[in-house]
């Protein structure tokens, strides 16, 4: 009896798994799956490759439309026209992959509207358990609103100094003038000193022995700065001799300054003494061999 009672068992369970797999299987060669299943992965890549277009679209007319403005007859600002234009093209990429993936869900019969609750509810949690990452967001929007700086500025930043590259809505991108790119917070920017917005002052001291002609030193350092700034780019005002800047024990400082265009008061001022040196040379001018800096 306890035989037969096996055997009976053994028989259902072979006939349900007899039944499951030919269930499989022709659920595997139903064509209106694999229909199905090609079209889900038809439908998929169309929304991948529309969302590149889209994106890519968006952001030549971001483009045109900047570069209007940058040509625009009443001269608008082009240091904010460019950050606001990197702002709206990471705001649309964002934008543009979030639609996406809820497409893609929707595909595989996710229903969205539990989805978008859910994320209600985690953005809420996030807001305040990531108040850093609220804080970065808030203080680039700032940035941006009173022109703190903009892409192409110079600034300075705690110990970081670069070239803004771009203005996130998190982070901020400077490089350095050695290579260095530095991925700054916008929530960790307290102070910037901005050195794009004014033209810059290029301070030139010079040292002459205190038995040089004076008179002559400052002759020669005027024609020779008159002469550059009429080849100059760079210069947007004639330089100055200023005169005496201070006595030494053995020499004399004279002091020039050149109002120049923003961030070019170093190359000015190496050119500038590299042009006083060879004239001091042709004058017979006597420069103290110490040298001079600024």
């Amino acid at each position: 009896m306890l035989q037969f009672m096996e055997a009976s068992t053994t028989d259902q369970w072979w006939a349900t798994w007899k039944a499951f797999q030919d269930k499989l299987v022709n659920k595997l060669i139903d064509p209106a799956l694999w229909g199905s299943f090609l079209l889900g992965l038809i439908q998929i890549a169309l929304i991948l490759v529309i969302g590149k277009i889209t994106v890519k679209i968006a952001k030549k007319m971001l483009h045109h439309f900047m570069i209007e403005r940058e040509n625009n007859p009443l001269k608008l600002d082009t240091r904010r026209t460019r950050t606001v234009g990197k702002l709206l093209e990471n705001f649309v990429n964002y934008a543009v992959n979030f639609i996406m993936i809820l497409m893609i869900l929707n595909q595989f019969g996710v229903n969205l509207g539990p989805v978008l609750a859910g994320a209600g509810v985690v953005g809420l949690a996030i807001g305040f358990g990531a108040q850093s990452l609220v804080k970065d967001v808030i203080t680039g929007f700032f940035i941006i609103f009173e022109d703190q700086f903009a892409v192409g500025d110079v600034i300075q930043t705690g110990s970081y100094k670069g070239t803004v590259q771009e203005i996130g809505l998190r982070v901020t991108r400077l490089k350095s003038w050695t290579g260095e790119v530095h991925i700054i917070p916008n929530g960790t920017i307290s102070q910037v000193t901005n050195f794009s917005i004014n033209n810059s002052l290029a301070v030139i001291d010079v040292a002459i022995d205190y038995e040089a002609d004076l008179d002559k030193a400052k002759q020669v350092l005027d024609e020779t700065i008159k002469a550059y700034y009429e080849n100059s780019l760079n210069m947007v005002k004639p330089p100055e001799v200023l005169g005496v800047q201070s006595l030494g024990t053995t020499e004399v400082t004279l002091r020039i300054t050149a109002e120049c265009k923003p961030n070019t008061q170093a190359s000015v001022s190496r050119q500038l003494y590299a042009e006083i040196k060879k004239a001091f040379e042709t004058k017979g001018v006597n420069a103290h061999p110490r040298g001079a800096g600024a």
